[in-house]
């Protein structure tokens, strides 16, 4: 009888905070990558106040088993490109609210990346999406994702599908 073919364990996701303040926002995240069961780790580094453990993050997280790095950063928000700028994995910005522009600073900082250093940026606190995004990102290699995130849509589908029953039945004349 063949051996069965040893299953790769999937990358994991790295959240990368600006600064503590963020911890909020990744924390949805962190939820919704627990909920899929995939492997994560969180750091807090500044792209201005520790530029060189942003860069050597960046420069070995391929070798250290990462798949994708989702990085939170309000005001300025100049993380994620900062790691896109050091490494070929995806890179999701998370434009935290704050600041005297309450985040359309982080916003657009993160949208307006230079030609070559792309970075894939969601809502203004979209933890939940971004976590949903590298999920999808890893799931074109990995099943067991796929088929987690398929479960999860079904979930989603449940939810909606049962508070139009709620609802329209609330309001029926």
């Amino acid at each position: 009888m063949p051996e069965a073919a040893a299953v790769k364990p999937c990358k994991k996701i790295a959240l990368v905070l600006g600064s503590a303040s963020n911890l909020q926002i990744a924390e949805k995240s962190a939820a919704v990558l627990k909920s899929l069961d995939l492997p994560f780790e969180v750091r807090i580094l500044s792209a201005h106040r520790t530029p060189s453990e942003v860069a050597s993050f960046a420069l070995n997280a391929r070798k250290k088993g990462f798949g994708v790095i989702i990085a939170f950063a309000g005001m300025a928000a100049h993380l994620a490109g900062a790691i896109a700028a050091q490494t070929t994995l995806p890179v999701i910005a998370v434009p935290c609210k704050g600041g005297a522009l309450d985040g359309l600073d982080a916003l657009l900082s993160c949208v307006q990346m230079p030609s070559g250093v792309p970075v894939a940026t969601v809502a203004l606190d979209g933890g939940e999406n971004a976590a949903i995004f590298a999920a999808q990102i890893l799931s074109v290699s990995d099943e067991k994702t796929a088929s987690a995130l398929m479960s999860k849509k079904k979930e989603m589908t449940k939810a909606v599908l049962e508070a139009d029953k709620e609802h329209s039945q609330k309001f029926a004349l």
